[in-house]
């Protein structure tokens, strides 16, 4: 018997939909799922008939960060996963800058490398129960997915402050108000309302769309790579300065850990 595949590809008319599909999880990011991604988009931008694509999770969530037990097993193999937080960051940069608009549809969590999936999208459409936020703190980890340098820009300087200083986790209401979350709808109606924007979407697609999603992203970005790197460098920093793997054990183990963290294993 097959294995299921790590993200599930559908397609209505020109929308081509990727759902992270580690439901058991919480689609929390591991080599698989990141493999996976990279192979649909690269899939999705070579079709000539794509041209939106949705970012969707399958189960309770949309995705509740990076799979801390996996966190603990590069640790065993390569005393760190930055090598694996780089394909994260240089993943989530390729959503941003690609040819094609990206929708995320997010539900149930968007926590920390959740959230930095959907920071790297064009357009968030939120079930109105979703609980989105940094979290980094909560597991005594810094962020390494773009958060820290996305975050401000689309949400203000001072929410984005209070999101990674707390860990926060907070309803989309809260962020709508910033102009990042497009639109916050009940979770019965958000695959709906994620296709009606996406079909929006590419009604305008061709070269100009592209070129200005290209000219945005330059604008942007232009001076935020060496922010990117910066991002990395400071994880990998604090990593070996600080004993994470021993809280993140803590957590997972369902002991009380000296960070006082409080989700399920994902990082929040």
């Amino acid at each position: 018997m097959s294995a299921e595949p790590a993200v599930v590809v559908t397609r209505t008319g020109a929308v081509r939909t990727l759902t992270l599909n580690r439901p058991h999880r919480r689609n929390a990011l591991n080599a698989n799922l990141i493999d996976a991604l990279e192979i649909e988009l690269s899939a999705a931008e070579n079709d000539d008939n794509t041209r939106v694509v949705i970012l969707a999770g399958s189960g309770r969530s949309f995705c509740a960060g990076a799979d801390l037990q996996y966190f603990l097993e590069l640790r065993e193999e390569h005393g760190t996963p930055i090598e694996f937080l780089r394909r994260v960051s240089a993943l989530i940069t390729r959503f941003e800058t690609s040819p094609l608009p990206v929708v995320a549809a997010l539900h149930g969590h968007a926590v920390a490398g959740g959230l930095e999936l959907a920071l790297g999208c064009d357009v968030v459409v939120a079930a109105d129960d979703t609980l989105i936020g940094d979290g980094h703190v909560r597991n005594n980890l810094l962020p390494a997915g773009g958060s820290s340098v996305r975050l401000p820009r689309k949400v203000g300087d001072a929410m984005a402050r209070w999101l990674s200083l707390t860990g926060d986790l907070v309803t989309p209401d809260r962020l709508a108000a910033t102009g990042w979350i497009h639109t916050v709808v009940p979770a019965t109606e958000l695959y709906e309302t994620a296709l009606h924007i996406a079909q929006q979407l590419a009604e305008r697609s061709g070269p100009a769309q592209s070129n200005f999603k290209t000219l945005l992203s330059d604008l942007t970005t232009m001076n935020s790579i060496d922010g990117l790197a910066r991002e990395l460098d400071a994880f990998e920093e604090h990593w070996a300065a600080n004993d994470v793997p021993t809280d993140l054990g803590a957590f997972l183990n369902r002991k009380a850990p000296s960070t006082n963290i409080t989700d399920n294993g994902r990082a929040r």
